[in-house]
C-alpha cells in the first residue's frame, strides 16, 4: 500500500544517499593506495578501488524529486570533481617516479663472475667496470699480475672476470741466474710460461710442485752435447751435469795424478763444448842462479876528473830456483818456476869518482916524447893489462907504483892525462928507468 509521506521520505533519503556517497569520494580517493603502471608489480599492493556508484532510490512517486536530487548531486559532484583531481596528479607521478627507479634498480644489478687464482665464485655488483668490481671485492692486483678483460673494460650481466697472480721465481737456468716472473702456479706451468725446455733436463723441483705467492727458487740445466777428447780417443755424450768434472764421470773418463782438463773441472759444460783430457806427469828441478850486485858511485874532489876508483869490489849472490818439469800428453813443456829461495845476498860494488881538476904540466917533462913511450909499453891503449895482470895503463904501472905517485884504484882505470901525468912525475924523480926498453923513446 503505497504512502506518499514514505515516498517522500524514501525519496529524500535516496537524494541524501547520492549526496552523501559524492561528498565523501574526496575522503575515499586522499588514502587510496598507489596503483601500479603497466608492467610493474607490487607485491601486496591492494587492488584498485572501483569508483563509488551512487544508489539507486525508490522511483515509485517520486520521480520528480528524485530527478530534482540527482542533478543537484552531480552538480555537486562536478563542483568537487576539481579538488580531488588536483590531489590525484602528483600521486601518479609519484606512481611513476617509483616504478621508473625500481626499473633502473633491477638493470644496475647485474650477475658476474669473479675467478681470482683459479677460484670462481658469482656475484651481483652494481660496478660499472672490472676496476670497479676488484676494488669492491678488494681483490688488489700488482703490475706482475694479470687481469681478463683489462681493467678499463666495461661489466655487463654474465661477464667473466679472471685474476691471475704473478709469482716471483728466481731462475738458474745453465748456470745462470735471473729473477722472472710467472702468473702459473706450477713448477710446470712456469717453465711451459718461460719457454724453458725441459725435456732430459734436470729440475731441482718437481714439476707438479706448486708456486705460492711468495715464488721460489729453481735451478734449471737443461740436456747438452759434450765432446770429450782423452788419450786419442773422442767421447761424445748427452748430458744435464753442473760441471765439467761431473760429466767426465758420466763418461767414465778418470782424472789422476797432475791430470786435468783443458777447462776448469769445476766449470760449467756448455752445449756443443769440447774438452780435452790433459795426462801429465812431470818431476822438479832445483838450479841455483847468480844475483847480479849493484854498482853505487859517489864523487871524490881528491881524485882527478875522469878518476873511478873502486873503494869496494861488487860481489854476485845466488838464489835457489826449483822449477816444474811437465809432459803434458807425451809433449816436454817449458819449465815453469814454483818457488825460489835467496842463498846469498849480493854485495854493492861502490864507486869513487874523480872531480879534481888535472895540472897543466910537469917542469922537466912536458917536452919529452911520451906518445911515443905510450905507443911502445902498451901500444897506445889506456886500458891495457899485461898476461900477468901485474902492469897496466899507457905506461904499464905497478898497482905499487902508481900507488906512490898519487893515484888510486889501478893505473888502466885513471883517464889517459892523468897516466901521463904521473908517468912525467915518476921521470922527474927517476928518469927513464921504469921503462927499460921503450924508455929510449921519450928522447926521439
Amino acid at each position: 500500500m503505497s504512502n506518499p509521506q514514505g515516498s517522500h521520505r524514501a525519496a529524500r533519503g535516496g537524494q541524501d544517499g547520492y549526496a552523501r556517497a559524492y561528498a565523501d569520494l574526496d575522503t575515499q580517493i586522499a588514502p587510496l593506495p598507489l596503483a601500479p603502471l603497466p608492467g610493474a608489480s607490487f607485491p601486496g599492493a591492494p587492488l584498485p578501488v572501483p569508483e563509488p556508484r551512487a544508489p539507486e532510490g525508490p522511483r515509485r512517486g517520486a520521480d520528480g524529486a528524485g530527478r530534482a536530487g540527482a542533478r543537484r548531486a552531480a552538480r555537486r559532484r562536478r563542483s568537487s570533481g576539481a579538488p580531488g583531481l588536483r590531489r590525484l596528479i602528483p600521486q601518479a607521478l609519484v606512481v611513476a617516479f617509483l616504478a621508473g627507479g625500481t626499473s633502473a634498480f633491477l638493470v644496475s644489478d647485474k650477475a658476474v663472475k669473479l675467478t681470482v687464482d683459479g677460484v670462481p665464485r658469482t656475484m651481483h655488483t652494481f660496478a660499472d667496470s672490472v676496476e670497479e668490481l676488484l676494488d669492491d671485492e678488494h681483490v688488489p692486483v700488482g703490475a706482475h699480475d694479470i687481469v681478463a678483460p683489462g681493467r678499463d673494460a666495461e661489466l655487463a650481466a654474465g661477464d667473466e672476470v679472471v685474476v691471475r697472480y704473478g709469482r716471483p721465481v728466481q731462475l738458474t737456468l745453465d748456470g745462470q741466474r735471473r729473477q722472472v716472473w710467472t702468473t702459473a702456479d706450477t713448477v710446470e706451468g712456469a717453465l711451459r710460461q718461460l719457454g724453458v725446455r725441459a725435456e732430459g733436463a734436470y729440475l731441482s723441483a718437481s714439476r707438479s710442485s706448486a708456486i705460492g705467492r711468495a715464488g721460489l727458487a729453481l735451478d734449471v740445466r737443461t740436456e747438452r752435447s759434450l765432446t770429450f777428447l782423452a788419450d786419442g780417443r773422442e767421447h761424445t755424450l748427452r748430458t744435464n751435469a753442473a760441471t765439467v768434472a761431473e760429466a767426465l764421470d758420466e763418461a767414465g773418463i778418470a782424472l789422476q795424478g797432475q791430470d786435468t782438463t783443458s777447462v776448469a773441472p769445476s766449470s760449467f759444460p756448455r752445449d756443443g763444448q769440447t774438452v780435452t783430457v790433459m795426462r801429465i806427469s812431470g818431476t822438479k828441478e832445483v838450479r841455483e842462479e847468480p844475483i847480479p850486485f849493484r854498482v853505487e858511485k859517489t864523487k871524490d874532489a881528491t881524485l882527478f876528473a875522469g878518476t873511478q876508483v873502486v873503494a869496494r869490489q861488487g860481489r854476485p849472490g845466488a838464489r835457489r830456483v826449483t822449477y816444474a818439469l811437465r809432459t803434458v800428453n807425451g809433449v816436454r813443456q817449458k819449465p815453469k818456476k814454483i818457488a825460489e829461495e835467496i842463498v846469498r845476498a849480493p854485495v854493492t860494488q861502490q864507486v869513487k869518482v874523480g872531480t879534481k881538476a888535472l895540472p897543466a904540466s910537469v917542469g922537466g917533462a912536458d917536452h919529452l916524447n911520451w906518445s911515443g913511450l905510450a905507443h911502445c909499453e902498451s901500444g897506445g891503449r889506456p886500458r891495457a893489462l899485461d898476461p900477468s895482470g901485474t902492469y897496466g895503463g899507457l905506461y904499464q904501472f905497478d898497482p905499487g907504483t902508481w900507488h906512490a905517485l898519487g893515484g888510486s884504484g889501478r893505473a888502466e882505470q885513471a883517464p889517459a892525462g892523468e897516466q901521463t901525468f904521473r908517468a912525467k912525475k915518476l921521470f922527474v924523480s927517476r928518469g927513464s928507468s921504469p921503462w927499460p926498453h921503450c924508455g929510449r923513446r921519450l928522447y926521439r
